[in-house]
């Protein structure tokens, strides 16, 4: 009986869950109550209180289902950076693992549309900004550690402090990334986050080459194992 109750506790969460993507996506989070979330979901405003403390714990807890684009991945490779015979292709596979998952998961694409999209700060949801601030300083903090190591072993003097690199690149991918929620339509997520990198490595001082085809390599591989097609043509200044 008890383990029951758990799990018809943990289906109720869940659906309250699944509602608030829905209704945060296409009404806005400040435009949607609370009650909103529970008749969509098939519960009780009560419900919703057993669960949640408040929208914005609702908000953040929608928020922890999905890894969102950069956090983990980056922080594997923070974590591991010194130790990485190529840190910054590590953080390219990283990236583009990111992006990849942006550009194919529903619910990862769906959330991330509400987190940089449906959201206003009102006082309400202060605790959501406060996650925010978090997940952004600890990618920068990530891509910060990563840089520093790749200019160790390559012998690379940054033109700009390390820690502007870092957040110059975080701008950058994450940007890339809000624009394409805008018109999935306009370019190739993946390809040009590549690109956007590569370039911007280069701009600091690092050799790309190296990193370019091992990339396309790995790439190769992980087609071959999936089934996809390779490319019809690899990205070049003439036909991107």
């Amino acid at each position: 009986m008890v383990r029951r109750t758990k799990t018809e506790a943990l289906e109720t969460r869940s659906r309250l869950l699944d509602a608030a993507e829905r209704l945060f996506q296409a009404k806005g989070v400040s435009s949607t109550t609370l009650a909103d979330i529970a008749t969509a979901a098939g519960a009780t405003r009560g419900a919703v209180y057993h669960h949640f403390r408040d929208k914005a714990d609702l908000f953040n807890a929608m928020m922890e289902r999905v890894t969102m684009p950069m956090e983990s991945s980056l922080a594997e490779v923070g974590r591991t950076a010194a130790a990485q015979a190529d840190p910054l292709q590590s953080l390219r596979d990283s990236m583009t693992h990111a992006l990849r998952q942006t550009a194919t998961d529903e619910r990862t694409r769906r959330v991330f549309e509400v987190a940089t999209h449906k959201v206003e700060y009102t006082d309400e949801m202060q605790a959501v900004r406060e996650r925010h601030l978090r997940v952004r300083n600890a990618c920068v903090a990530e891509m910060r550690t990563t840089l520093q190591a790749a200019a160790r072993r390559e012998g690379v003097d940054l033109p700009i402090p390390v820690a502007a690199a870092a957040l110059g690149l975080h701008n950058l991918i994450d940007g890339l990334i809000q624009n394409w929620m805008l018109d999935p339509q306009a370019f190739d997520l993946v390809q040009r986050g590549r690109q956007t990198f590569d370039t911007f490595l280069a701009g600091l001082g690092f050799s790309a080459q190296k990193r370019v085809r091992s990339g396309r390599a790995a790439g190769a591989r992980s087609r071959q194992a999936t089934g996809e097609a390779e490319p019809t043509a690899a990205p070049t200044a003439q036909n991107t």
